[in-house]
């Protein structure tokens, strides 16, 4: 009788062990016995099998840790030494707990996100109920585009204000996560703003249509106040700045004792031919902003907040032309027809109504140039990363919106 042929195995290689039949009956008895109800089981026992399964789960097949993980994942309070060690194990293994137990702790998620692979983050961030916390550890983590999309596109998961504070400055490098954001009910006019300035012309149109907000509710409630105001001449600088924010005239009328020009449409005008800094800074002030919130404007590739600023004044599409040639912008294509960016811009002129039109203006005007404090600059230069806590809402607005900026 012949003898079984034998597979060569090298000097340092031994042959791998039969499935052990009381192996895997004990897995599953001490699996059983942790999910026993606590009227046949109590806390301490329980604890004291977890750390049994711990131990032997460290040395079980892969098959085997999911045959356990498949057993627990049901459980109302999975002990915690084995979740955390499941759900560090391979995504095969992880999960099955991931998938499918509603039990797991924001403090075992955490764990999960922070110390396993991609695909395990992905899996968290598809969960029922992402809470804020978990949502936060996902975007620490460096950041990853698809489990920032699954994360996105969860409408169960909860995302905290530094949380979208974070996703709003990585859609400068990251555009394809910006339209997830624009449809969060997390995002606030805020953000917006800021996201407006890379955003592309689809997702501005989006932005001014759900985000220009009108301020008449802010103009009833403070109508009288104003006159208050009035009476005290201004003194407090608190009050006229919130006060400036609210009103209705957009145009600085103080500035045109002390301007060359003698309305804002003459220095449209004298700006036709081409657009000088010393022009820009006038429009500027006769406009009721800061020549640093001009300049921006003035830059922005896309033209729209041209438009914003021409249409918050009360300036004419003629006028919005003057400043379009004065900035040196083609009006017509190659081929002789309208420029596309020319009639993009003037469609957002059409759309917007004068009121919501000052409001983009004015939080621009209000995080763009009042809220460049030397602290806040030093921080923007330094990239703010974990600052942001000590600043006013404007002023992180501030520092997302300039920050991709300094050092170019």
């Amino acid at each position: 009788m012949s003898e079984p042929s034998t597979i060569s195995l090298g000097a340092d290689q031994e042959p791998e062990p039969p499935p052990s039949r009381a192996r895997r009956a004990l897995l599953r008895r001490l699996a059983d016995v942790v999910c026993l109800p606590l009227s046949r089981v109590n806390t301490f026992e329980r604890a004291v099998t977890a750390d049994l399964l711990v131990e032997m789960l460290r040395e079980a097949s892969a098959e085997d840790r999911v045959r356990v993980a498949n057993r627990l994942a049901n459980l109302t309070e999975i002990p915690p030494t084995l979740a955390r060690l499941l759900l560090r194990d391979t995504f095969e293994v992880a999960n099955v707990l991931l998938a499918n137990s509603a039990s797991l702790s924001d403090a075992e998620l955490v764990d999960c996100v922070r110390r396993t692979t991609h695909d395990h983050r992905k899996a968290v961030a598809q969960r029922r109920g992402v809470s804020d916390v978990v949502a936060e550890a996902l975007i620490a983590v460096d950041l990853e585009p698809e489990v920032v999309e699954a994360l996105l596109r969860n409408d169960l998961a909860r995302l905290s204000a530094d949380a979208v504070e974070t996703l709003v400055a990585a859609t400068r490098n990251h555009p394809r996560i910006l339209p997830l954001l624009l449809r969060r009910a997390e995002l606030r006019p805020s953000h917006a703003y800021v996201l407006f300035w890379w955003a592309d012309a689809e997702a501005r149109r989006q932005i001014l249509q759900r985000f220009a907000v009108s301020r008449e509710v802010m103009q009833e409630a403070a109508g009288d106040v104003f006159s208050l105001a009035a009476e005290e001449s201004w003194q407090d600088p608190l009050s006229r700045k919130a006060l400036q924010f609210i009103e209705r005239r957009q145009r600085n009328r103080a500035a045109i004792e002390k301007s060359p020009f003698d309305s804002l449409e003459a220095a449209i005008a004298a700006a036709e031919p081409g657009l000088s800094s010393e022009t820009a800074e006038e429009i500027s002030y006769l406009s009721g902003v800061k020549p640093m919130t001009g300049a921006k404007i003035f830059a922005d590739v896309g033209g729209e907040p041209i438009a914003i600023l021409c249409k918050a004044t009360g300036l004419p599409k003629s006028a919005l032309r003057s400043l379009w040639r004065g900035l040196g912008r083609p009006e017509t294509d190659p081929d002789g027809g309208p420029d596309p960016a020319l009639e993009r811009v003037l469609v957002t002129y059409d759309m917007i109504a004068v009121d919501r039109a000052q409001t983009v203006l004015r939080y621009w005007n209000w995080s763009l140039s009042s809220a460049l404090t030397p602290a806040l600059l030093k921080a923007i230069e330094e990239g703010g990363a974990g600052v942001t806590d000590e600043y006013s809402v404007p002023q992180r607005t501030a520092m997302l919106a300039f920050s991709g900026e300094f050092g170019r």
